[in-house]
């Protein structure tokens, strides 16, 4: 399985690259990274910078920049090898192994995208992704049509929920205070 971060954003509210912040030591993209090894090592990172040069995986530039996520996948699926593709955002350290295993395993097949929701809210960026879908995200990109719910809702989706003692495991860090949120919470 082809494992796609994306590692765009122009991170305003954090104020610096988000997947390069600093938890327990440790860049957010490292903690992403040793979450989805065990599960492969087909990893690559979408990004329009030079700051993730020091990871050994391949690094690929946004076809189309300033198009948000839906850039992001788009430009994750045109260069994946797989059909179906792992696609996680920078900004969630918490993630594990076995959360992105429980997506893989209640993938179905006959859907285009499979992504975890809990009672307040959908997580597009974390989630399996079809290659299939590249037509229509080139096409929602060329009517600047950005939305990530709209997307998800005019395909053919799954919606996988959280146990509510996991979602703590989900939490998006894209500001200095969450991220002091998030170390208070760990001491």
């Amino acid at each position: 399985m082809q494992v796609s971060i994306l590692c765009g954003g122009k991170s305003s509210r954090m104020q610096s690259e988000k997947g390069l912040v600093l938890y327990q030591n440790k860049p957010f993209i490292a903690h992403i990274i040793e979450a989805v090894l065990p599960i492969s090592s087909n990893i690559q990172l979408i990004t329009n910078t030079n700051d993730y040069d020091y990871l050994a995986y391949k690094k690929i530039k946004d076809i189309v920049v300033h198009k948000g996520p839906l850039g992001g996948i788009y430009t994750a699926l045109v260069h994946s090898e797989t059909e179906m593709n792992l696609i996680l955002s920078c900004d969630i350290p918490l993630i594990s192994t076995e959360i992105l295993l429980e997506l893989i395993e209640n993938h179905g097949t006959n859907f285009e995208v499979s992504v975890f929701k809990d009672t307040d809210r959908i997580h597009p960026l974390i989630g399996i992704y079809a290659t299939s879908l590249i037509p229509v995200l080139k096409k929602a990109i060329a009517a600047n049509d950005l939305k990530m719910m709209r997307f998800i809702s005019n395909v053919k989706h799954q919606l996988i929920p959280i146990p509510n003692a996991k979602r703590h495991l989900f939490k998006n860090i894209n500001s200095v205070a969450e991220l002091n949120e998030l170390n208070t919470n760990l001491s």
